[in-house]
C-alpha cells in the first residue's frame, strides 16, 4: 500500500465491544442519592441528569442506529505524514460543488456533523450551493491516529489537513469551524500556505474595542463569560496539566466518559436542550464513540499544548493569526463565548455576519438548518 493512498472505511464496532460497555453499564452503581442536598449544577452535572442518562444508556440507547447514521457517509482512512486519518466524504452529485472541510472541536467528533453532510452535499433547491464535504477525525479523535509526538499543535493539524484537502484533488476549499477547530480554520485562513479561500465559524472568540458602552446582548453574554470562567474551567486545568491522570481513570470507564465528555453538552448548548431525550441520545452517541476508541486520554491533549481559555482573544488579535481569506461568522447566543460584530472585524477579513438566538456551542449538531443556511449564504456571497 503507498503512503498516499486513500482505503474505504466502514463503522463497524464489534457486537462483543458493544455487550461489554452495556455490561459495564449494568455493574455499575452510582451513588444512592444526590451528595450534597439541593446542589443543582453547582458542583458539577446534576444527580438526576446523570441518573436519566445513566438509564438511558443502559436501558433505551441503541447504538447500531447510530452506527448506521454514521455509515449513511462514506467513509475512508489515508496516512498523512504517517499519521492515519479517518475522515467522512459526501460527494456532491453536482460539478460546480465547493469542497467544504468541516472541523470538530471537544468533546465533540466527526459526529457531530451528521445531520448536515447530506444536506450540503445535495440541497433540494437547485438555486442553493452545493458542497462535497470532508469531516476528518482530528489526530487523537476516534478512528483517527493519536498525535505522534508531545508538542503537536493544531497549526500542525491544520497543515495535515490541507494535505488531506490535496490528496482528494481540492486545490482550493472552504472551511467551517468551532471549539478548537476554530484554531484550525484561523490558521488556515491567516496563512497563505494553504489554499483555504474561504471560512465560516460558529465560535470565534474576539476582543471588544476599548472604550466602548456595550449592547445589551454583549452585557449578557459579557455575565455569562465572567461566570464560564470562573465556574466552569476546572475541566480545562485538568485536562492542560494532567491529562494522564485523568485519561487513565476514564479510558474504560463509560460513567466517567459520559459525566466528563456529558458535562460540556449540558453546559454549552441551549438550556431549552437540558432536558431534551433526542439531545440526550446525542450526548450518549458521542459517549459511546469515545469509549469504543479508546480516546478519551488523546483527545485532551488540545488542551496541553496550544493556547489556554483566557487568551483566546488575544491570541485571535496577534498579526500573524489575523485572517486574510474572507471570513464569516454566526454568533450562537448560547454558546460559551459568543462574539458580537464589532469584536470579530477586529480579528480579519469579515464579510459576513449574523447573530443566532437558539443554539449553543455544538451548533450542527444543535442547530443543523443553521448551519446550513449560513453556510450557503456565505458561500453565494463570497465564494469565488
Amino acid at each position: 500500500m503507498s503512503s498516499d493512498s486513500i482505503q474505504p472505511f466502514t463503522i463497524d464496532i464489534p457486537k462483543s465491544e458493544v455487550y461489554r460497555l452495556h455490561r459495564k453499564l449494568v455493574d455499575t452503581h452510582l451513588p444512592a442519592r444526590e451528595i450534597v442536598p439541593n446542589a443543582g449544577s453547582k458542583y458539577g452535572p446534576p444527580y438526576g441528569w446523570v441518573q436519566k442518562l445513566y438509564e438511558t444508556w443502559r436501558n433505551d440507547f441503541d447504538w447500531y442506529k447510530v452506527q448506521e447514521r454514521i455509515n449513511t457517509a462514506s467513509h475512508f482512512t489515508t496516512y498523512v505524514e504517517d499519521i492515519k486519518i479517518h475522515f467522512a466524504h459526501v460527494r456532491s452529485s453536482r460539478d460546480d460543488a465547493i469542497p467544504l472541510l468541516m472541523v470538530h472541536g471537544w468533546p465533540g467528533s466527526f459526529y457531530e456533523f451528521s445531520k448536515v453532510w447530506t444536506p450540503l452535499a445535495n440541497p433540494d433547491d437547485s438555486s442553493q450551493p452545493s458542497f462535497h464535504v470532508i469531516v476528518p477525525s482530528l489526530p487523537g479523535f476516534c478512528f483517527s491516529d493519536w498525535p505522534p509526538r508531545a508538542g503537536w499543535t493544531l497549526q500542525d493539524t491544520a497543515r495535515i489537513f490541507d494535505q488531506l484537502m490535496k490528496r482528494l484533488g481540492y486545490k482550493t476549499y472552504m472551511v467551517q469551524c468551532g471549539d478548537w477547530g476554530h484554531w484550525i480554520g484561523r490558521e488556515m485562513g491567516a496563512n497563505d500556505k494553504y489554499s483555504c479561500k474561504l471560512v465560516h465559524f460558529n465560535f470565534a472568540p474576539s476582543p471588544l474595542p476599548d472604550g466602548i458602552e456595550l449592547t445589551d446582548r454583549e452585557k449578557e453574554v459579557q455575565r455569562r463569560v465572567d461566570d464560564w470562567l470562573e465556574n466552569h474551567m476546572g475541566y480545562a486545568i485538568c485536562m492542560r496539566t494532567r491529562p494522564h491522570t485523568i485519561g487513565f481513570g476514564f479510558n474504560d470507564n463509560p460513567m466517567g466518559i459520559l459525566t466528563w465528555v456529558g458535562e460540556k453538552y449540558l453546559e454549552a448548548a441551549d438550556p431549552k436542550r437540558q432536558d431534551d431525550q433526542a439531545w440526550h441520545l446525542e450526548i450518549l452517541a458521542t459517549a459511546s464513540l469515545y469509549f469504543f476508541t479508546g480516546c478519551i486520554m488523546p483527545t485532551m491533549l488540545c488542551y496541553y499544548e496550544n493556547v489556554r481559555h483566557e487568551n483566546f482573544a488575544a491570541f485571535a488579535m496577534e498579526p500573524q493569526n489575523r485572517i486574510t481569506v474572507p471570513f464569516g461568522y454566526t454568533s450562537f447566543y448560547w454558546d460559551t463565548e459568543p462574539s458580537s460584530k464589532r469584536a470579530v472585524e477586529r480579528t480579519g477579513n469579515l464579510v459576513w455576519y449574523k447573530e443566532r438566538n437558539d443554539g449553543g456551542h455544538y451548533a450542527a449538531l444543535e442547530h443543523p438548518e443553521g448551519i446550513i443556511e449560513d453556510v450557503r449564504e456565505l458561500a453565494l456571497k463570497a465564494w469565488k
